[in-house]
């Protein structure tokens, strides 16, 4: 049984010891072995730029991070915070650039005890200022230099589950028996057993959202959001992380209280779990493998969870052929709706048609359901290329065929761009208009960033799913939440 020592420490040399021998521990056997190959789908063109991309996306996290504190900006080169989730994603990333020799091994280490260092000795407290997290969770905002609370954000559940999923993946990766990867482990063992997953449940079965410390809505007192985590999205990852909790988990009947508010229903062509966006399809995935692994709302459906979001990315295609409102742009190679920048909020007369257009804005398309600009977001393919690499490496080879360097640059694809939004006149919140092509974003988004770089390597060899495949942590919330076969066989 693993010891934690849960107090702050502003010692480095102490914090490397945070753990008892039994967490410093080196694994008793890598996880990786010889890579899977590269399936036979894909063509050496498609593998290059595979290669390219991989590469861009990478840098944009190692070369953005602050590496004075390891926190990474939500986006670049706009100035702005730092996003919890895209640490989480950076995290993820630096592993999979050792693998690849963009970065020394050391380099990679050093940037990631950095970055487990100022989580674990941040401060932690129910004061509205001077704080980075509290009872373990961390704001959704960090300033880039202070790493203290932005402004009033909340205290996100789902951004510290994503930044947790890359400690964990770090705490992995670097399993070898000395004094430096000891650290990787203890740190990232520590600051995910301090969450109290408990409390945020709020007295209820399910998670909450969030928590300020301001007095909330028509309230004296402060507390949690309105809203816990239902209905199927990128939640899954949460509930897992949380009823895998050495410390603080919560009641296995949060699953099956989850699963209960899913709404299965038929789209585009498809049968699958609906959730608008294609992130919510992603998130989870990028850390944990769910092929030929089932819990028991898809036993009851004869799908996993894999399944599911390969047709939900079938459908976006399949919407975006279609084309029900005649957004310019769109076809079998150019498709993919998930919460992205958007050029302005107004309403503009396109072509002769009223059209409504949004800036940062969750899109997406389903029953539940259809929120479309047309704004088409790179990640939605990027992120699904796993799911179904022969219809998202296409996309993706088209889009920068055809949109060049305005939307394919220095860290890979810029954040999003809008066909229909192809002649300049209105003021733009975000981006700029290319006369006559399309609006394209002008910024990077760590949290779109993430899942290209992780998704493609999981396609190309499952690098981070046989890491993470490795976790006690993850094998138990996946067991406490009714999940079995595949890897899971016998291991619950």
């Amino acid at each position: 049984m693993i010891e934690f020592v849960l107090r702050r420490t502003s010692s480095r040399a102490s914090v490397a010891c945070l753990l008892l021998a039994a967490a410093c521990a080196a694994p008793a056997t890598a996880v990786l072995g010889v890579p899977e190959p590269v399936p036979a789908a894909i063509t050496a063109p498609q593998s290059a730029f595979l290669d390219t991309l991989s590469r861009r996306t990478f840098d944009f996290f190692w070369q953005t991070t602050n590496p004075v504190n390891g926190l990474t900006p939500d986006r670049w080169p706009t100035r702005s915070f730092s996003s919890v989730a895209a640490v989480g994603f950076a995290l993820t990333a630096y592993p999979i650039g050792v693998e690849h020799g963009w970065v020394a091994r050391e380099a990679a280490r050093e940037r990631v005890l950095t970055t487990l260092r100022f989580f674990w000795t941040a401060p932690q407290g129910p004061e509205p200022t001077g704080v980075t997290g509290y009872r373990g969770f961390f704001y959704h905002f960090l300033d880039m230099e202070t790493g203290r609370r932005f402004d009033r954000v909340e205290l996100s559940t789902i951004d510290t589950a994503l930044l947790l999923a890359g400690a964990l993946t770090c705490r992995q990766y670097f399993d070898h028996d000395d004094a430096g990867d000891r650290e990787v482990r203890a740190l990232a063992d520590s600051i995910y057993a301090r969450v109290d997953w408990s409390w945020a449940r709020d007295n209820e079965t399910l998670v909450n959202m969030g928590w300020r410390p301001e007095p909330a809505a028509n309230q004296n007192t402060r507390g949690f959001n309105i809203s816990s985590w239902r209905g199927y999205d990128e939640g899954m990852l949460l509930y897992v992380l949380a009823l895998g909790s050495p410390t603080h988990p919560i009641d296995p009947a949060a699953w099956t209280e989850w699963t209960r508010t899913y709404k299965w229903d038929r789209f585009a062509g498809q049968d699958y779990v609906q959730f608008g966006p294609l992130f919510g399809h992603q998130y989870s995935h990028v850390w944990i493998d769910f092929r030929n692994v089932q819990d028991e709302y898809m036993r009851g459906r004869g799908i996993d969870y894999f399944e599911n979001s390969r047709r939900a990315t079938l459908a976006h295609r399949a919407y975006a052929v279609a084309n029900p409102s005649a957004w310019r742009g769109y076809g079998a190679d150019a498709w993919g709706l998930s919460a992205s920048d958007g050029p302005l909020d107004s309403t503009l007369v396109v072509d002769g048609r009223t059209r409504i257009f949004h800036t940062y804005w969750a899109r997406g398309a389903g029953t539940v359901e259809l929120t479309d600009d047309g704004t088409l977001v790179p990640t939605a393919a990027g992120g699904s290329v796993a799911f179904a690499p022969e219809i998202a490496i296409p996309a993706l080879v088209s889009m920068r065929r055809t949109y060049g360097d305005a939307l394919f640059g220095q860290y890979g694809f810029v954040d999003a761009f809008n066909p229909t939004l192809r002649v300049s006149g209105p003021a733009l919140r975000h981006g700029r208009i290319v006369e006559g092509l399309a609006w394209f974003d002008t910024d990077y988004l760590g949290i779109d960033q993430g899942p290209i770089l992780a998704m493609v390597e999981n396609y190309r060899n499952g690098f981070v799913w046989k890491l993470m495949r490795q976790n006690p942590n993850v094998i138990r919330g996946m067991c406490r939440a009714s999940f079995t076969g595949g890897w899971l066989a016998g291991r619950c």
